[in-house]
């Protein structure tokens, strides 16, 4: 993708109850996964919120020009809390806080809280489908492929260019969001991408960064990163 901005950050939304909830619920093979609330108001753990401030505080030493979040609140609280720890420290963001619905989670439809086992014992159709259409373009009914998530994406991306030539941005958004931005602003093939994701661990609160070089490409040049997150104390254990 061609794009005129300079610097892509991409900081991942800090660890929700949806987050705990989904791991307890593998981990127990449970079949669905006991969230209360819709997908888009989802809040943050108390260890998610720690993980938003410490996030501000990198945000303080490497400001970008603006700041956009997915509308979805656990995305949302980490973008409002890290840009208010930076304002402590005395930074400020020149272009602030934007909300843009195309950096919502990926939409999982039919399969909407439900872990592994239980796609397994109660959709095996979809997985069927999903072998036969692969896992970039295969949409749940009701869902989103991965493609659909990239459509977003680049669509926001040539957004922001076309306005702000040179721009440094970081987005505030998902676990999803990192593979997207890589697919399009790396060029990475498909099968490529697919095997990149499938060893790649997206932790809650890292920073993935990406830079324009003289040739007008982008490289990566914060993968996952979490240093800022070393001080901040673990989740009580679970009951």
């Amino acid at each position: 993708m061609t794009t005129r901005l300079d610097w892509v950050g991409l900081l991942r939304h800090g660890q929700s109850t949806g987050n705990v909830a989904r791991e307890a619920a593998e981990a127990a093979g449970h079949e669905v996964i006991d969230i209360a609330e819709r997908d888009a108001d989802v809040p943050l753990s108390e260890l998610g919120v720690r993980q938003a401030r410490a996030a501000g505080e990198w945000l303080a030493s490497e400001p970008p020009q603006l700041v956009v979040a997915s509308p979805y609140l656990r995305s949302l609280d980490t973008a409002r809390i890290a840009l208010a720890v930076a304002e402590e420290r005395g930074v400020e963001v020149p272009g602030g806080l934007y909300v843009d619905e195309r950096l919502r989670d990926r939409e999982l439809g039919v399969l909407d809280l439900l872990t592994t086992h239980g796609v397994a014992e109660r959709r095996p159709d979809e997985l069927r489908r999903k072998e036969r259409h692969g896992k970039f373009y295969y949409r749940p009914p009701g869902g989103e492929s991965w493609a659909d998530v990239v459509l977003r994406v680049r669509s926001l991306l040539a957004e922001l260019s076309a306005e702000t030539p040179g721009l440094r941005v970081l987005f505030v958004a998902h676990e999803m969001t990192v593979f997207a931005l890589q697919y399009v602003l790396e060029a990475v093939p498909e099968r490529d991408l697919l095997t990149t994701a499938a060893r790649t661990d997206v932790p809650n609160a890292s920073i993935t960064a990406w830079e324009r070089g003289l040739d007008g490409g982008f490289r990566m040049t914060l993968a996952q990163e979490t240093g800022h997150l070393v001080d901040t104390p673990p989740a009580a254990p679970l009951a």
